[in-house]
């Protein structure tokens, strides 16, 4: 209240300490407050901005992929009881035991695994080397882990492979028509075109707002001429730094900043960081003098969107949420933002352009 009174507005949780000397019950109690305020920040003009919003529209060619993509995973597998060298498209069941440094590794045992020669999923090298196995036949094969690869433990290294063919079989190809259609629960092949049609308009609608979001934030970093409160900077910089370093630590980090030096890196994302908190501290400005809210529906649906994630275990979403109002309110930021964009968008000149799918797939995410 006391703070309100006097107009002001912690950036931060404020540092309280007591005074020293005073006797409790003796005299009144003296306690010094550290702040640091949010700065004065206008409305900026925001009738000079121009935006561009890219649209696509599926052509065949994606349509006729996403059919091909759902009959490949239709796909049924017939035993080939001849005795031969698998060649390519053939599946060859295996067992295999994986080793690095002659050491079997966590998860790299397993048994009856189809593996589809020419076909995709496994480490580079893995199934090209069992193309030419015969049932029956055992052999080490030698590859290397992606630098990429998910279990970090084993990204990049050297490992060798004991395999046993137990069989081959063949892909049973599902023809794309009104009975494949049933089979996954449409009326008919036409109705999974439309169903597919509408699943890439929006995902083509999200890629372009996530390109007009980007546009308009870069344009109002332009607009952000005030001093950002370090300690905000220091906290946001902190949570960044700290993503840098497990995707260092995971040999994540993009090729770029590989090549930076440390001093270098820290500089790039201190100004990222300082960004986002101008940015953020713009947008909760604009949202505030334009009484944008959040309201509880908003909310529940944030909440439902969240357990609609966890099948099956809807419930213990809600009750999390329920028992920690923190949790809750970090679904506000999001939503918030999201309607103050809105919100500048609508007062902006925006231009519609249409693209082509392949360069709407080229927009970059935006981010604070």
């Amino acid at each position: 209240a006391l703070l309100e009174e006097r107009g002001l507005r912690p950036a931060m949780q404020p540092r309280v300490d007591l005074v020293s000397g005073a006797e409790p019950g003796a005299a009144d109690l003296e306690f010094k407050v550290e702040m640091e305020l949010l700065p004065e920040i206008a409305q900026p003009d925001l009738s000079d901005l121009a935006l561009t919003r890219l649209k696509a529209t599926p052509d065949a060619e994606t349509i006729d992929k996403a059919l091909k993509d759902i009959a490949g995973r239709q796909r049924s597998f017939e035993t080939i009881d001849e005795v031969r060298p698998a060649t390519q498209g053939d599946v060859v069941v295996v067992d295999f035991v994986g080793k690095v440094d002659g050491e079997a590794f966590e998860g790299g045992t397993a048994e009856d695994v189809n593996v589809e020669i020419g076909g995709a999923g496994f480490i580079p090298g893995f199934a090209e080397q069992i193309e030419g196995m015969t049932p029956g036949e055992e052999k080490t094969i030698a590859v290397t882990f992606p630098a990429d690869y998910s279990a970090a433990e084993l990204a990049g290294k050297d490992a060798t492979f004991d395999i046993k063919a137990k069989g081959l079989k063949r892909p049973v190809d599902v023809a794309i028509d009104d009975e494949m259609a049933k089979k996954i629960g449409f009326e008919g092949l036409e109705q999974v075109r439309e169903a597919i049609t509408r699943q890439v308009e929006q995902e083509y609608a999200q890629l372009s707002r996530l390109r007009i979001k980007r546009d308009l934030l870069d344009a109002l970093a332009g607009k952000t001429d005030f001093e950002a409160p370090q300690g905000m900077v220091e906290a946001e910089f902190a949570q960044i730094w700290q993503r840098v370093e497990a995707d260092r630590k995971a040999g994540e980090l993009d090729e770029e900043d590989k090549e930076k030096d440390e001093e270098t890196l820290r500089s790039d994302y201190r100004k990222i960081a300082e960004r986002r908190v101008k940015l953020g501290l713009l947008l909760a400005e604009i949202g505030r003098l334009n009484a944008i809210t959040v309201t509880q529906d908003e909310m529940m649906q944030a909440i439902r969107a969240e357990a609609m994630r966890y099948p099956g275990q809807e419930q213990a979403v809600f009750e999390f949420f329920r028992k920690n109002p923190q949790a809750t309110e970090s679904l506000r930021g999001p939503i918030f933002e999201n309607k103050v964009v809105d919100y500048v968008i609508e007062l902006a000149k925006v231009e519609e352009k249409d693209v082509t799918p392949e360069e709407l797939a080229e927009i970059p995410p935006a981010d604070l």
